[in-house]
């Protein structure tokens, strides 16, 4: 049947897939159909069972159907799907935002993570009165032309340049440089600081695999964007109560200027937003000038699974349990493949986590592109075969949910074990 449907796909959707990376061209193999999720597990369209490490590339951090989201869900079925007007659950979820986000004083809800940085980006433009960016190699940040130079996630997975179709003008106005290198950003604002609105940086890379950064960073870019009026934007839109309840920036102790969102807020429905100090956001109309908008957007579904989840999350506090865990698959995959002679380092952060074939932690995308992404293609398949769904690419990151325990774990590591052995074969 996944072949069918696969053939099937190719004849009508560009690539077979509605987001490139799903293609699994990066691990030199073809996707399969899911036909459900529940807990820690996919069942393909072939009745085979998976212990899911993907979740929806982040959103399902209580594993698939949970009981709060699918119960919340059910509920606002039966009272519509989508009105165009306000609702409680929007205000509901922008205020639950606000008390749980450090930096956020208003928030805006949008459809996507894309949406949401190419908004961000906007209002910090009219804050400041300049056009430039500054982001760093490896970080996505969505498909919105200014972010499209040097990005991570699918374009590193398929070895994509930068993409045809985004204009020179709006490439021109990005800088770029390397993660946990502050001398090249410094660099930068020493050219060109009264040209940056904006330094855009996911604070924990997961398009590039899982990057830390490192001590003083973060600390160092909320300095240099101080002294040259630039805002700083986290982009929280993976890390965001994946890290911490708080996002990375609670885990770190960093205030950002403005903060995109998405996945967890949205409990497995799309959405997005981006907020921060309220003399910005009041920036956005109706309140002022800078005009964004969405029929969809504060779509009530997204937000009563949103509200859902992150009530669970916050009554329940599941964040050191699922580090722990996260770690365990980190550092047991690492720990197999060095036993078969791959080298390769694990790291995880909050319910995040990442596995490198090279040696030692990469800091930067630049360094994790040393990884042996051809071992790490046979690996993936092998885990696949095995029952285990990693992300098909050596360049993003993978997640645990509240549904992961020892038993996920224990069969994770055993398969791990004979998956490396396949994978030191060539």
């Amino acid at each position: 049947m996944s072949a069918d449907l696969w053939s099937r796909a190719l004849a009508v959707i560009p690539g077979g897939v509605n987001s490139p990376v799903r293609s699994f061209r990066g691990v030199g193999s073809t996707p399969f159909f899911v036909a459900r999720g529940e807990g820690a597990y996919l069942w393909d369209t072939e009745g085979r069972r998976y212990v899911d490490y993907v979740l929806s590339w982040g959103p399902l951090i209580l594993g698939h159907a949970p009981r709060v989201v699918v119960e919340a869900l059910a509920a606002q079925l039966a009272r519509g799907t989508s009105y165009g007007t306000p609702t409680e659950g929007e205000v509901e979820l922008a205020e639950r935002i606000v008390r749980l986000m450090p930096s956020i004083e208003m928030v805006r809800l949008v459809n996507s993570g894309t949406e949401a940085t190419i908004s961000a980006l906007r209002v910090a433009r009219a804050a400041t009165g300049r056009a430039g960016m500054l982001k760093f190699t490896g970080c996505y940040h969505g498909h919105g032309d200014a972010f499209l130079v040097s990005a991570g996630s699918g374009v590193a997975t398929l070895g994509l340049p930068d993409s045809p179709g985004v204009s020179k003008g709006a490439a021109g106005d990005t800088g770029v440089a390397p993660f946990n290198d502050l001398d090249a950003v410094e660099a930068v604002f020493k050219r060109q600081g009264d040209q940056i609105a904006a330094v855009f940086v996911e604070p924990v890379i997961g398009n590039s695999g899982l990057i830390e950064p490192m001590p003083g960073f973060l600390q160092g870019l909320r300095d240099i964007t101080h002294r040259h009026g630039a805002l700083l934007v986290f982009d929280e839109v993976m890390t965001g109560f994946r890290v911490a309840l708080g996002g990375a920036q609670a885990r770190f102790g960093i205030t950002p200027d403005l903060t995109t969102l998405g996945k967890v807020i949205g409990g497995g429905l799309p959405v997005g937003a981006y907020g921060g100090r309220r003399d910005l956001m009041e920036r956005v109309a109706p309140a002022g000038p800078v005009y964004q908008a969405g029929t969809l957007s504060g779509n009530p579904l997204a937000t009563a699974a949103g509200n859902a989840q992150l009530e669970w999350l916050e009554k329940n506090d599941p964040y050191m349990r699922l580090e722990q865990v996260a770690k365990k698959v980190a550092d047991g995959i690492a720990s197999a493949a060095r036993d078969a002679g791959i080298p390769a380092v694990g790291a995880a952060v909050g319910s995040m986590f990442g596995v490198f074939f090279r040696e030692g932690a990469p800091r930067s995308y630049e360094e994790a592109k040393t990884s042996d992404t051809k071992a790490f293609g046979r690996f993936h398949r092998a885990m696949l075969e095995r029952g285990v769904f990693l992300a098909p690419s050596a360049f993003e990151a993978g997640f645990v949910s509240t549904a992961h325990g020892d038993a996920e774990v224990s069969f994770t590591l055993a398969a791990a074990a004979e998956a490396a052995s396949v994978a030191a074969r060539g």
